[in-house]
């Protein structure tokens, strides 16, 4: 094991190449991410397991496989502080409590408040973004959000529906999308020492602890009757979705990041629209759109890049 000896300053000659992989992960995670309610309901259907605990075999199973990736990929697990490891245990406990909520909520509201009211990290995480920097968005940016949020307003207006019949469930979906901020402020801070598998896999440890004994709280049954929809979660979401989402967050501004997740409800229109015969009308297309565009723009709208955190990179065995 060895140990992580501070933050240095990364080469600014790294922003061009680096960044341009860095969004093109963070596209693919949200791509990715956006399949994980299909793999919960398949789950639900074929291997006769709830929702909790489904988000339990998500981060049990695959922390196995991040430990041989960081093998496998030369990222060791460093020697930490303890203030890094408790910034990744609460990072673990966030993403546990996001999972559990925003699995929960899907079942007690209407999908279209479900992706609404998860996607309020969009917001929150762009707020955290600014306050860090201590300055607000450039024009640029500004426009791209405006976009956005009109995209999302575009996509899911015809079938948000307020109702004290789906409030428990909007509740539940509201404090799913505050403990993805949380997650992701902590995941931020850690990509600032350490590579993305190595903070993966702790933080996914850490989450499935929790969810283990939420799993056996609340449902009871733990095998599931087929392990394929779990897999297809655990490998398709966790360590392919994250993995590729927490190298990005050590890259990109906490905006890009932010505005990247409204990559997911536009897939999940798609994959409603293709897989369970959703209509889409000139306005969800419309709103699909302005959330590509304001993707190109908030990427084109971005100050140059400085001085930064940068990953220590370890080269031993743990």
């Amino acid at each position: 094991m060895h140990e992580a000896k501070g933050t240095r300053l990364a080469d600014p000659a790294d922003s061009s190449a680096v960044i341009a992989r860095a969004f093109v992960a963070m596209v693919l995670s949200n791509i990715c991410l956006a399949f994980g309610p299909v793999s919960v309901r398949l789950a639900a259907a074929h291997s006769d397991i709830g929702p909790v605990t489904s988000a339990f075999w998500r981060l049990g199973l695959a922390v196995p496989v991040l430990f041989i990736l960081t093998r496998v990929m030369r990222q060791p697990i460093p020697r930490m502080s303890r203030g890094m490891v408790l910034m990744l245990l609460t990072g673990g406990l966030f993403f546990a409590l996001d999972l559990g909520s925003w699995h929960i909520g899907i079942l007690r509201t209407r999908l279209a408040n479900a992706t609404l009211f998860g996607n309020i990290t969009t917001f929150t995480f762009a707020i955290y973004g600014m306050i860090v920097a201590r300055a607000l968005p450039t024009r640029m940016q500004g426009i791209a959000m405006t976009l956005a949020f009109g995209g999302v307003g575009l996509l899911l207006g015809r079938s948000y529906e307020l109702s004290r019949e789906y409030l428990v469930g909007d509740l539940f979906c509201i404090f799913a999308g505050l403990s993805y901020t949380g997650y992701l402020i902590a995941m931020g801070r850690a990509r600032g020492i350490l590579q993305p598998m190595p903070a993966l896999f702790i933080s996914t440890l850490a989450g499935a602890v929790p969810m283990l004994f939420a799993a056996l709280a609340m449902e009871g049954k733990l095998i599931p009757d087929a392990w394929w929809p779990v897999l297809a979660l655990a490998i398709g979401s966790q360590v392919i979705g994250q993995g590729l989402l927490i190298y990005a967050i050590g890259h990109l501004p906490p905006l890009i990041i932010a505005l990247g997740l409204l990559i997911q409800p536009v897939v999940s229109t798609a994959l409603g629209w293709e897989f369970y015969g959703e209509t889409l009308a000139t306005f969800d297309w419309i709103g699909a759109a302005a959330i590509c565009i304001a993707l190109i723009l908030v990427r084109r709208g971005e100050p140059p890049a400085v001085a930064k955190p940068a990953v220590v990179k370890s080269t031993g065995p743990v």
